[in-house]
């Protein structure tokens, strides 16, 4: 019997390879299907990638394409790191750190602080678009494969903007990664109403936006797919470890609401104070690696370096064969997260 599923993919730049580990352990599980997906930022890349390989050739194609993906994203030269970065034994860890404190990386930062992505004139790029264009929109505008949904920011009302299959556009999924301080906002016109507005990235109003995945039509169970840490033990006393607790504070904060939210309805069902069919009984579930994403800082967010590519990708695969050796057998019975325990 098929277990179905919706998948919540959390956006964090290079951290996403670890979502790509996820989903090639996953699709070896010929009894799970993927219903919809609801992605952002890197979780919107791989969720289109995965549709559009699942639509070309299965399982097998969309490993193939996830394979694709994240060799394009290794091999953007913007803020490469020496080659010595990747000699076998320096963990990645020890290479984030390295990158974080690193003249070059300094100053791209410092930079970025300081000036706007619009002043570079007609000399702007967005090294993203290049691989975007390339993934076959006709197949993730599908109405076959699972559904898909890429969540972006609205700037001008600050209001998640949820694209959903026909709408999905290399604009809206470069939106849905476009972080304010390195890219210009990309801008999207409305087909109904023509109006035109500007969007940044997804992580700010829906990191993963979980609301669409709530329609009957849909399984009721939700993997989520976190990359950044929800607890850090230290409290950070360096600038760079106080930006990047800013940053996953800032991008775990809507998951967290909507956690808290699907907990306080669960409650209700299960006290009796509304009937059972009024809201839906989402069963919720989770695959991370805190430990590791601990050892990792914004900096190999931002800078794709194909060594912590890899070992994001084998973290990722570990961390979803033991989801399922612990949890498989729960899917379609109950959620193997406790929300309870989560936010009491």
């Amino acid at each position: 019997m098929k277990k179905r599923v919706n998948l919540a993919l959390q956006g964090g730049g290079a951290h996403g390879a670890f979502t790509w580990g996820v989903l090639d352990r996953l699709l070896d599980e010929a009894d799970v299907e993927v219903a919809a997906i609801s992605g952002t930022s890197a979780g919107a890349l791989n969720g289109a990638a995965l549709k559009a390989g699942l639509i070309a050739g299965g399982r097998s194609g969309a490993r193939e394409n996830l394979n694709w993906l994240w060799n394009k994203v290794g091999s953007l030269e913007d803020m490469r790191v020496a080659t010595w970065l990747e000699w076998p034994g320096i963990s990645a860890g020890s290479i984030s750190r390295a990158i974080e404190y690193s003249l070059p990386y300094s100053v791209v930062d410092g930079v970025s602080r300081m000036m706007s992505p619009y002043a570079y004139g007609p000399f702007y790029q967005n090294p993203l678009r290049p691989i975007v264009e390339e993934i076959t929109m006709d197949r993730v505008h599908s109405d076959t494969g699972p559904c898909l949904f890429v969540c972006a920011t609205n700037v001008r009302t600050g209001k998640v903007r949820v694209f959903h299959n026909q709408e999905i556009s290399t604009e809206a999924i470069m939106a849905s990664a476009c972080l304010p301080t390195l890219f210009q906002a990309i801008e999207i016109t409305d087909p109904e109403t023509g109006e035109t507005d500007s969007f940044w990235d997804g992580g700010y109003t829906g990191n993963p936006a979980l609301f669409p995945l709530y329609e009957k039509k849909y399984p009721d169970d939700v993997v989520i797919v976190n990359i950044n840490p929800l607890e850090r033990e230290k409290t950070p006393l360096t600038p760079q470890e106080i930006q990047n607790r800013i940053n996953e504070i800032s991008f775990n904060s809507s998951l967290l609401r909507e956690l808290r939210a699907i907990s306080f309805v669960k409650r209700l069902l299960s006290e009796g104070a509304v009937q059972k069919g009024t809201f839906k009984d989402v069963k919720v579930h989770m695959i991370a690696d805190d430990a590791l994403m601990n050892e990792l800082s914004v900096a190999t967010k931002l800078i794709p370096q194909p060594y912590v590519i890899a070992k994001l990708k084998e973290a990722g695969q570990m961390a979803c064969d033991q989801f399922l050796a612990q949890h498989k057998d729960k899917i379609g019975q109950e959620g193997s997260v406790d929300l309870v325990e989560m936010f009491s």
